[in-house]
């Protein structure tokens, strides 16, 4: 039996069920964190939850600075994509949600920790790959995954039966169920359920449809440093605020949404509705300032191992060996991504419109018609027939 749990708390009904059920089932004391990484939440509420169902120690920490930082950022210098598509806002969360937990169970002594996450999604993989990687002997209780409950109905008269407020809003079925973080909103499930059915516009809560974003468009200058965004329009400002500030904007053109079917790593598929919207406007502008400063190799390589790398953040392995050495690699082609790039944002397009690096290898004179530079071109003529051999001997 444990003597002491950390609960990753939101505050919601189903968190709020899952801290009684640990303290009834355990009876030992439950320890509440809960992390705010920009889900737009207003978290004042949570410390005063927490304390009505007799929680003494209380942990509500800002963690937006780090997970841009050092997670987001981190993942966007690979151009990191799930299935082509998906830019794996809730998969980067976990890891250092995940990280803070055990930190925090060390701080209070406790010996376990627990997530509200099902047993059907990814996010329980995600949660606990993260604990045991920063603590193999902690214990791990998932709710989901052991009590009894079978529906939301159970879990609302459990509520009442322990004096757990409600509100009127959620004493229903939720239509679908969403996860929100700086980098983007995530929503499934219920009403989402069927791929052949548009998502209705309530949906979504960050980004305009195309027909009501704006007539005109905007135009904006990233700068970039090491791989890093370091500008907006000529203005420094810190990895969150970036992102905070790209979102607005992109979210406002109605850039970032999407609608996918993704494999799931527990072996089912699923159908979500996703709005990156600062994320999308990065992902365009990276690779626009990639283009003239990282070699051809380098960026072929880079292209390759983003599927392996974007596999091993979506199924939880962030603090893998083989994620460290990935990311080592990928660093090291970041030194010379310096520059500015120039985008437009209109109708839930990122156009690009121009960039420009001092250490570009794009070279004028070699690509023009009009002047020969360093390149002769009846050198091609011996390139060509080398590189035909091998089709003239298996076309014969």
């Amino acid at each position: 039996m444990p003597k002491k749990i950390v609960l990753a708390y939101s505050g919601g009904l189903d968190t709020s069920v899952i801290l009684k059920w640990l303290q009834n089932k355990y009876n030992c004391p439950v320890v509440t964190f809960t992390a705010d990484i920009g889900q737009g939440d207003e978290l004042s509420p949570i410390e005063n939850k927490a304390k009505s169902l007799g929680v003494k120690e209380i942990f509500i920490e800002n963690l937006q600075e780090e997970f841009v930082r050092d997670y987001v950022f981190p993942m966007f210098r690979a151009n990191t994509l799930y299935e082509g598509t998906y830019l794996l806002g809730t998969a980067i969360a976990r890891p250092l949600i995940a990280k803070r937990q055990i930190e925090i169970a060390k701080i209070v002594g406790a010996d376990a920790v627990a997530h509200g996450a099902t047993g059907k999604g990814n996010d329980q993989v995600r949660f606990e790959l993260g604990y045991y990687a920063n603590n193999p002997n902690i214990k791990v209780i998932a709710p989901w995954r052991e009590w009894e409950f079978e529906s939301r109905k159970d879990l609302i008269e459990y509520a009442e039966k322990n004096q757990i407020t409600v509100p009127k809003d959620k004493m229903g079925e939720p239509p679908f169920s969403t996860d929100a973080n700086l980098l983007h909103t995530s929503s499934e499930g219920k009403l989402l359920e069927d791929p052949w059915v548009e998502p209705p516009e309530y949906v979504f809560t960050r980004t305009k449809s195309i027909e009501q974003s704006p007539n005109k468009a905007e135009i904006l200058t990233i700068g970039f440093k090491n791989g890093d965004p370091i500008s907006v329009n000529e203005k420094k400002l810190k990895p969150h605020e970036i992102l905070e500030k790209l979102n607005f904007i992109a979210g406002n053109h109605g850039v970032g949404r999407i609608d996918l079917v993704e494999n799931r790593f527990v072996g089912m598929k699923s159908r979500g509705i996703y709005e990156t919207p600062g994320g999308t406007i990065l992902l365009n502008a990276r690779r626009a300032i990639e283009s003239i400063t990282l070699d051809k190799g380098e960026t072929h390589l880079k292209d390759e191992i983003m599927p392996k790398y974007a596999e091993i953040i979506y199924n939880g392995f962030w603090f893998s060996s083989e994620r460290i050495a990935m990311q080592s690699l990928i660093d090291s082609t970041q030194q010379k991504v310096n520059g500015e790039v120039k985008v437009k944002i209109f109708k839930g397009n990122t156009i690009i419109l121009g960039r420009k690096s001092n250490n570009s290898l794009y070279d004028n004179s070699l690509v023009s018609f009009d002047e020969a530079g360093d390149y002769n071109q009846k050198d091609a003529e011996g390139f060509i027939k080398i590189n035909s051999i091998r089709l003239k001997k298996t076309n014969k």
